[in-house]
Parts: C-alpha cells; structure tokens; sequence
C-alpha cells in the first residue's frame, strides 16, 4: 500500500506495520528516518504520481497492507468505549472519525464488509495516522454484531434523529458502542433495531444534520466526558 502525508507515514514508521520505502522531495520532512528504511528523493510531481494526490506534503511510503482486528478481540477489552459505521461510505469521513475515536481513547471501530469505506491512503492521511493504532475490524453484518456485543454486556447506542433521546441523557460509561449510521441514510432500520438507545444531539440552528464525523466527535467527547477521561 500507498500512503502519503507526514503524519501518516511517522505514525506508521511508529505502529506495527512494515514500512517497506519512503519518498520525499528534497524541501520535504527533515525526519530522522529509520536506518532500515530505504529513503528515496523524488520531485513533487513525481510524489503526486505515485500517491494519486497532491496533498502527499513531501512525503510518500510504501507499507504492508492494513491488517483488521479480529472483531471478538474488541469485545473482549475491558469497559471498552466501540465504534460502529453502519455503511459510512465516504473516505475522508471514516478518516475523521478514526482520528477522533483515537483521540478519545475508544478501544476500535467496526465497519461492514460490504458497502463501507476501508482503510485506504486517503483514510491514512485524514486520520493523520490514527489508524496505525486503532484497531479497525471487519463483520459480515452489523446487526449481528451488536447482537454479540450485547451478549458481552455492551450496552449500544445509535445516532439518529427521530424517537431518540438528548445524548447527554444515556449513560457512556462502562462497555459502551456508538453506532453512526451513513451519510443521508442514517442508521438503516435492522441495525437502528439492534441498538439499546437512539440518541440525539441538538440542532438549534436552521441546518437540519451534522455531517457523520462532526456528530460521531460530539458524541465520543460527551463519552469521555462521562468517563472521566
């Protein structure tokens, strides 16, 4: 895999996955770069050929392929704060909301096999690297994996808009999964069923919905809030 960005690529230098080369342009980052890694200098056009971008900010890398964590590890943690994408489709929006769901200390995000985004470069660099350390894994079928996280003592709680209750009125502490549905869809109606609440943020103004990440942010920070984080 192709990744590009500064912070992508130290975080990867930093987390569990090889890092097979690094490119940089000869103004780029000034890095103490492993000794082990071949370092290369390229132009900047040549940088946006190989990474397909132009905001590669002089550094560009080729890694191991992203490996997902087994779901069952996930439930397994302790008190863990989840996150679950029923189908967020959009890269840069999985990206945010990787880097947030780090920031606020949740233990992984789960995703759907099918109709979902996955961890590319463009979900590398939006993250900032986040995903070097949050472990992302996979399941065939949201629904049932809320199933199993009920079973492991999670209680979940969906973002929607309508029958739900203020999301500072639910409790976020102890085993905990926020599910976001997708962009202008929502949570599709099984997995809606499959959540323990549906909770709501407040729109006072004239816009009617917040983007996914700027809600799933909203909602992790009163998490921590809670939490004592």
């Amino acid at each position: 895999m192709i990744i590009y960005g500064r912070n992508a690529v130290n975080e990867a230098i930093a987390g569990p996955r090889n890092v097979h080369r690094i490119w940089v342009t000869e103004r780029g980052p000034d890095a103490d770069w492993p000794s082990q890694i071949p370092v290369e200098t390229a132009d900047f056009q040549a940088l946006e050929k190989r990474c397909e971008s132009p905001d590669h900010q002089g550094v560009v890398a080729e890694v191991a392929d992203f490996v997902y964590t087994d779901p069952a590890e996930l439930l397994a943690v302790k008190d863990a704060l989840l996150v679950v994408l029923d189908e967020v489709q959009d890269p840069r929006n999985f990206g945010a909301i990787c880097r947030v769901a780090a920031a606020a200390g949740a233990a992984g995000v789960v995703i759907p096999r099918h109709r979902s985004a996955e961890v590319t470069p463009v979900v590398c660099k939006v993250s900032s690297g986040a995903v070097e350390h949050l472990p992302v894994a996979q399941v065939r079928n949201i629904a049932d994996f809320l199933a199993d996280a009920r079973d492991a003592g999670f209680w979940s709680h969906g973002a929607a808009m309508e029958g739900a209750e203020q999301w500072d009125a639910v409790d976020w502490t102890g085993p905990v999964v926020l599910v976001m549905g997708s962009e202008g869809k929502g949570l599709r109606p099984r997995v809606a069923d499959a959540c323990d609440r549906l909770v709501a943020l407040p729109l006072a103004g004239r816009i009617e919905s917040l983007n996914v990440s700027t809600a799933a942010a909203a909602l992790l920070y009163e998490a921590v809030r809670q939490r004592g984080a």
